[in-house]
Order: C-alpha cells, then sequence, then structure tokens
C-alpha cells in the first residue's frame, strides 16, 4: 500500500492525473469472496477501482519457476542471489509485490480515459509504467523486477506454449489468462522485457508522450 502511494504520488507529479484507488491484497482463504478469477496469484484487475493482489507465496509463483539446474549456469546464479528468502528458499514474491504497480498502471489508463486498441498494448503500457517508476525513483529493485522475466523467456520452449503471438493472445485473452496460466505469464514477462529496453532507450519521457498522445 505504501509503495502504492508513492507511485500515484510520482506519476501525479510527471503526468498530472490521480486515479482513486482501492488496493486488497488477500489470503487465499479471502481470494474467493473478493473476486471471481480462478489463479490465486495471478493479480487480477476487476473493475478500474479495485487493485487485487495475493498475500501469500503459493502454487502459481512457485510454477514459474524451473529447476535451477537447468538454466545457464550464470542466470541460475542470478535466480538464487535474487530470489532467496532469510532461509536460503527460493521465492518469487519480491517479483511478484511488484505487479501491485502493474495493476496500478490498469487505473491509470481506464480513469485517464486513454484508447488501448490491444489488449496487449494495455499490458505493455502497464509494465512500461512498473517499469519506468522502478528504475526512476527504486533502482535497488531493478534485479528482482527484471531477472526473473528474463529467466521465464530464456527457458520456455515454445514449441510447448499453446499461444505465442499477440493476435492470437488478442483472440483468446480470457481463456489464455483463466485457464493457461504459465502461457499467460510468459507473454507478460516479454512485455517486461520489451518495457525495459524502451525505458532504457528514452527514459521516462517515452511514457509521458504515451500518456499524452
Amino acid at each position: 500500500a505504501t509503495l502504492c502511494d508513492s507511485v500515484i504520488s510520482f506519476y501525479k507529479s510527471h503526468i498530472e492525473f490521480q486515479p482513486t484507488v482501492t488496493l486488497l491484497v488477500l489470503s487465499p482463504a479471502d481470494w474467493s469472496q473478493y473476486t471471481s478469477f480462478p489463479v490465486y496469484g495471478m493479480p487480477p484487475y476487476p473493475d478500474a477501482q479495485t487493485l487485487v493482489v495475493a498475500s501469500h507465496d503459493n502454487d502459481f509463483w512457485k510454477s514459474m519457476l524451473p529447476p535451477l539446474d537447468k538454466l545457464p549456469e550464470e542466470l541460475a546464479k542470478q535466480i538464487s542471489s535474487t530470489y532467496s528468502d532469510v532461509n536460503n528458499n527460493l521465492t518469487m514474491r519480491g517479483f511478484f509485490d511488484l505487479l501491485a504497480i502493474h495493476e496500478l498502471g490498469h487505473a491509470f489508463h481506464e480513469q485517464g480515459k486513454l484508447t488501448m486498441q490491444r489488449k496487449w498494448m494495455g499490458e505493455l503500457f502497464a509494465n512500461m509504467y512498473l517499469h519506468t517508476f522502478i528504475a526512476e525513483m527504486k533502482p535497488e529493485l531493478l534485479p528482482e523486477l527484471t531477472t526473473f522475466p528474463k529467466m521465464v523467456v530464456s527457458s520456455s520452449n515454445k514449441e510447448e506454449l499453446r499461444y505465442t503471438t499477440l493476435a492470437e493472445l488478442e483472440a483468446n485473452y480470457d481463456l489464455i489468462t483463466q485457464k493457461y496460466p504459465q502461457n499467460y505469464g510468459w507473454y507478460q514477462c516479454k512485455w517486461h522485457i520489451a518495457s525495459g529496453n524502451i525505458y532504457d532507450e528514452g527514459g521516462i519521457a517515452v511514457f509521458q508522450k504515451l500518456w499524452e498522445v
């Protein structure tokens, strides 16, 4: 909640807009009471004023982490050093907690009345919103934000994914998010990487121009 307040203040100073938002941080027991979304741990966005995130580590987060011995040695070391908890167990909480900012990005473009011609553009926008804030204000969190997406993309076998193109995502968005969460996670990781590249090329000015258009 504190992080989201910081994000709202940051963007208010750069694009002069502030949405109205309720953040729900839900336990597994409470999840079904407040959202019909079936996958605990994947943040749903039920309406333009409500953000939903998980409070606990969960099977979905764990399912996105392949065996480290299947990864290149250097990447495996990065994963271990970035996502280990105090007991030296791997946990993806550091990455997925940041997705509250991604969901907040949706509140901005929904309430700001931006026209997203494609669903994937709305997702890329939210990832640009997330990456830009972290790079500008919390650069110490960049490893937690960027290492996981690189791991997912580099370790995924596209031949094993049911959907891989933007056209397929557009035609099957709800099906993919609800029935194929790992496949959807792969898409999101591709957009995370793209958002980092966009920021590296043009900084916050790119996001500001996108907002103004």
